[in-house]
């Protein structure tokens, strides 16, 4: 079963998508408030560019590592390439600047919300840089808030939260 959600009144409607095709238009109404909306039902535009399922395996050797973005409400569960230099995390947004865009309908998820800096220490091991965007509602590693111009060093496996959204580095390189 699968639910989508009233664009006017954030009502959950239920369906059972196994009855459609993909590329099938769907036509539903709103018990709650009567708005009609439709929906394609099929992959999301972005899917084919994000890794799913065990990113333990697809974390390459020369890779940067990636970001797991934990499945919850508002989200499936995504997994997204690291790339050298600045990865901008945002919500995605047809025209944003994020280079790293979470396929999310989370209110609380900015378009441009935090950064993570991959680069490589003196001893050439990579190393990850947290900062904050800045966004609204602010980026939280360990459920302690990032301050204004805060960095934190993160490692693999470090639990970082943007807005409703919890998220964990998994890192290029065996620790």
């Amino acid at each position: 079963m699968k639910r989508v959600r009233c664009p006017k009144c954030d009502q959950f409607i239920t369906f059972d998508e196994t009855r459609y095709e993909q590329g099938q238009s769907l036509v539903f109404q709103c018990p709650n408030c009567g708005k009609q909306f439709g929906i394609r039902m099929g992959v999301s535009k972005l899917r084919n560019l994000q890794r799913e399922e065990r990113p333990e395996e697809q974390v390459e050797e020369n890779s940067c590592g990636s970001i797991v973005v934990i499945e919850n409400v508002f989200h499936f569960k995504q997994v997204l390439p690291l790339h050298m230099g600045d990865n901008t995390i945002g919500r995605y947004m047809k025209g944003s600047k994020t280079n790293i865009p979470i396929e999310t309908v989370d209110p609380s998820v900015d378009m441009l919300h935090c950064v993570i800096n991959v680069s490589r220490d003196k001893n050439g091991r990579l190393k990850y840089t947290l900062r904050d965007g800045p966004s609204n509602t602010g980026t939280f590693v360990d459920n302690v808030i990032l301050g204004d111009r805060e960095r934190r060093v993160i490692e693999n496996g470090s639990l970082f939260t943007i807005g409703a959204t919890s998220i964990i580095l998994k890192t290029g390189e065996e620790s």
